[in-house]
């Protein structure tokens, strides 16, 4: 059963409830350490904030039942790489910080100006995202950069959160990344709209499915075929999880 086709239970808002006290509290400590330890190297500082996302997620398993199970871990390379996302609720953003690490993502400016939030999101050394032709210049050049330094470079092509089953226009700014730096791009399904909708307070109990797609090489493609094969892959996956065809 999914948040689509259930109602919501005492059970469902009560824990709801109970996680988003839990977050607050958790990024308010988090944040206020972790700007006192701004000083410290890049990957002391990251593991720690980091434990912010450990603890949420082991929090939302607790008040929510809502876990998640990973398929195609193998097909992570070893090296850093740049990852396109699908982008359907804010669980992702949590999810693939365990997966990819150390890791910058792509995000609106605004979410720096949060307080505590956005405090801690820029000790991440994140990308915020510029506006228009400025945007595609802005994540080839800071992108590069962190996969230089060792960095994930996580993208969410769709550029916000869609519902479920929803297929957003996929930017290629990610593809554009991948090919001028080399690197592969790795296409990520899951289906965590289900559980926790896009501006949803409610999350209800199950099993994300989070799937690692193959690499997608760059060096012999455009980006347009870059990022439609990926957005052909994610889309796939995700039919087939929602029919119950599994991961």
């Amino acid at each position: 059963m999914t948040a689509r086709s259930t109602p919501a239970t005492f059970g469902v808002v009560a824990g709801s409830a109970a996680f988003l006290v839990g977050q607050v509290l958790s990024t308010v400590l988090f944040a206020t350490v972790g700007i006192a330890l701004a000083p410290l190297p890049f990957r002391l500082r990251y593991r720690f904030i980091t434990g912010w996302t450990r603890f949420n997620l082991w929090w939302l398993a607790a008040t929510c039942r809502l876990r998640h199970r990973v398929s195609g871990a193998e097909n992570i390379p070893a090296a850093p790489a740049v990852v396109l996302a699908k982008h359907e609720s804010a669980w992702e953003t949590l999810a693939l910080q365990t997966l990819f690490v150390p890791q910058s993502w792509v995000l609106k400016r605004e979410l720096l100006r949060i307080p505590f939030f956005g405090w801690g999101l820029a000790l991440l050394r994140p990308i915020a995202r510029a506006t228009g032709r400025e945007a595609v210049r802005q994540l080839i050049v800071q992108g590069r950069r962190r996969l230089v330094e060792g960095s994930w470079v996580v993208v969410f092509p769709e550029g916000t959160r869609m519902p479920p089953g929803v297929r957003g226009a996929y930017h290629k700014g990610g593809a554009v990344l991948a090919k001028r730096a080399g690197s592969v791009v790795v296409p990520i399904a899951h289906n965590a709209g289900d559980f926790w909708p896009r501006r949803s307070f409610l999350k209800w109990p199950g099993t994300i499915d989070l799937v690692v797609g193959p690499p997608i090489a760059t060096a012999d493609k455009s980006s347009e075929e870059v990022i439609e094969r990926a957005a052909d892959w994610i889309e796939a996956t995700l039919r087939r999880i929602r029919a119950g065809g599994g991961p």
